[in-house]
C-alpha cells in the first residue's frame, strides 16, 4: 500500500503543480473543471447512485454548469454567496448527524448539495487565479489547510480525548482541532511578521486563517458524513493508495470559497 501511495503521489505532484500554478486563463479553468467533474462522478455515488450512467450524467451536468459560469462571470458573486451559506448549513448538518440526514432531500437532493460543494470551489479558484498574486493566494489557502491537518494529526495523537464528531468521524478530536488551528495561526503570524504587515493587516490575516481552517474541517467532515451514510470508505479508487478525488480535496472545497469571500470582504482582491 505504501509503495502504491508513493507512486501515485509521484505521478500526481508534477501534474498538480503544473495545473494549479503554471496554467492560466482558460487552460486553468479547464484543468480544475476536469478535477471537479471527476469529483462530481464520485459524489453521485456518495448520494446513493451506483449506476454508471447516472454518475456520468451527473458529471456532465456539473461540467455544463461550469461552462455556464465561465460564460456568465457576473454569476460569480451569487455562486460564492451560495457556497458560504451552504458551508454554514453543512456545519449544522455535521453537528446533528445522523438526524440531519432527513433534510438532505434523499439521493436527488444530495446531488443538489453536491453542486453546492463543487461549483463554488471552482468559481473561487478561478477568481483567486485572476487576482494579484493569484498563485501565492492559492498556495496560501492550500498551506493553511495542510498545516492545520498536520497540526491536528499530531495534537490529536498526543492529547486527543474528546471526540469532535463521533457519529461522523470518530478519529477526530477537539484537541486535534485546537492543535491544527494553533499551527495554522502560528505560521500565519510568522509569515505576516516576516513580510512586515501592519497590525491591522496581520489581524485580518489571522481572522481569515482561523475561519478558513475551521470551515476546512467542516468540508472534511461533510464528505465523511455522506460516505458514512452511503456505507463506503473511499469516494472512489481513482487514485491508487489514496482513494478518490474528493478524499483529497474535501477540505479545500470548503476552504477555498470561504477564503476567497473573506479576502474580498477584507479588500485584498484589488
Amino acid at each position: 500500500m505504501l509503495k502504491q501511495r508513493i507512486i501515485t503521489a509521484a505521478v500526481l505532484l508534477p501534474i498538480a503543480v503544473i495545473g494549479f500554478f503554471l496554467l492560466k486563463g482558460v487552460a486553468f479553468a479547464l484543468f480544475f473543471g476536469l478535477v471537479v467533474c471527476l469529483g462530481a462522478w464520485e459524489w453521485a455515488r456518495l448520494a446513493g447512485f451506483e449506476s454508471p450512467s447516472v454518475r456520468v450524467g451527473y458529471a456532465v451536468a456539473i461540467g455544463l454548469a461550469l461552462a455556464l459560469l465561465a460564460a456568465l462571470p457576473a454569476l460569480a458573486s451569487v455562486v460564492l454567496a451560495a457556497g458560504v451559506v451552504w458551508w454554514a448549513a453543512a456545519t449544522c448538518l455535521v453537528l446533528t448527524y445522523p438526524n440531519s440526514s432527513r433534510y438532505w432531500g434523499g439521493p436527488v437532493g444530495s446531488l443538489a448539495l453536491g453542486a453546492l460543494v463543487l461549483l463554488p470551489a471552482w468559481q473561487a479558484l478561478v477568481l483567486l487565479k485572476q487576482w494579484p498574486q493569484g498563485n501565492w493566494l492559492i498556495l496560501s489557502v492550500m498551506m493553511l489547510v495542510w498545516i492545520a491537518d498536520i497540526g491536528a494529526y499530531f495534537a490529536g495523537r498526543r492529547f486527543g480525548r474528546r471526540k469532535l464528531a463521533p457519529m461522523v468521524s470518530p478519529g477526530k478530536s477537539w484537541e486535534g482541532l485546537v492543535g491544527g488551528l494553533a499551527a495554522s495561526l502560528v505560521v500565519t503570524l510568522v509569515v505576516g511578521l516576516s513580510r512586515g504587515w501592519a497590525v491591522a493587516e496581520l489581524a485580518q490575516a489571522l481572522v481569515i486563517a482561523l475561519l478558513t481552517v475551521l470551515i476546512s474541517v467542516v468540508g472534511d467532515l461533510t464528505e465523511s458524513m455522506f460516505k458514512r451514510k452511503a456505507g463506503i470508505k473511499d469516494s472512489s479508487q481513482l487514485l491508487p493508495g489514496h482513494g478518490g478525488i474528493l478524499d483529497r480535496i474535501d477540505s479545500l472545497t470548503a476552504a477555498i470559497p470561504v477564503f476567497a469571500v473573506l479576502l474580498w470582504l477584507a479588500g485584498w482582491a484589488v
